[in-house]
């Protein structure tokens, strides 16, 4: 087979390939080609590999290279290696997930919640409870519908924490989903930045090598085109 056929023939899928679209075996990172020289055990140091099968290979590489520290690959790292073949996004907006979701018991939770936890709740019941006490204490009433030791106060408030207590249990549940769920996001976010930095590693190794190879072979030329014109000069002498 001629030398430029052989140049524009991919060692998997075979010839049909443009120059550009091949990358010689030699460019190629170590680890990689044992991937490549297990599935194809004849193939020559000279060869060529299509971007496309490489791109496999790396994925390959990266998901043998996760599952030796962690052993296995969870749903999460998975996904997360389908969307660097897709191309995919994986930041979502976890609060507009959980809004969609809610019922109308845990969106009253949280609003329950939310006003017990704030100084607007505590202003409200303080003046509750000054007005209550201040009713039964200064007798504006023939009888006051509460005296001292304020049973029934004390009946309303053991009621209002017996209710509202469970309610922000409720609403620390959902806060503990919702944290998680942001979690994970932020964990697949990293992750997919780590792996695609690696790809970029890669590709920089790739960029430098055939670059280095381009100079080299320019470099041979520039002694070719020394030596010819250092023997016209001596055979005019």
């Amino acid at each position: 087979m001629p030398i430029e056929q052989e140049g524009h023939s991919c060692i998997i899928c075979g010839p049909g390939k443009r120059h550009g679209a091949l990358v010689p075996l030699s460019s190629v990172r170590a680890p990689i080609l044992d991937l490549i020289r297990a599935d194809h055990p004849d193939l020559s140091p000279e060869g060529r590999i299509c971007r496309a099968h490489l791109n496999s290979y790396r994925d390959l590489y990266v998901r043998r290279a996760i599952e030796a520290d962690k052993g296995q690959l969870d749903e999460l790292e998975k996904e997360v290696v389908r969307s660097i073949e897709a191309n995919d996004i994986l930041a979502a907006n976890t609060d507009e997930i959980f809004e969609g979701t809610r019922t109308f018991g845990e969106r009253l939770a949280d609003v329950i919640a939310d006003f017990g936890g704030s100084w607007r709740f505590i202003s409200f019941f303080g003046a509750v409870l000054f007005i209550w006490i201040a009713l039964n204490v200064a007798s504006l009433f023939a009888v006051p519908f509460d005296p001292f030791p304020f049973i029934l106060l004390n009946l309303v408030l053991s009621c209002l924490a017996a209710i509202q207590a469970p309610l922000i249990m409720m609403s620390q549940k959902r806060q503990e989903s919702r944290d998680r769920v942001r979690a994970q996001n932020d964990y697949k976010i990293n992750l997919k930045a780590e792996l695609e930095i690696r790809h970029l590693h890669e590709k920089l190794d790739h960029l430098l090598i055939h670059q280095w190879q381009r100079l080299m072979e320019i470099q041979q030329i520039q002694l070719e085109l020394m030596n010819e014109i250092a023997g016209r000069d001596g055979r005019r002498h």
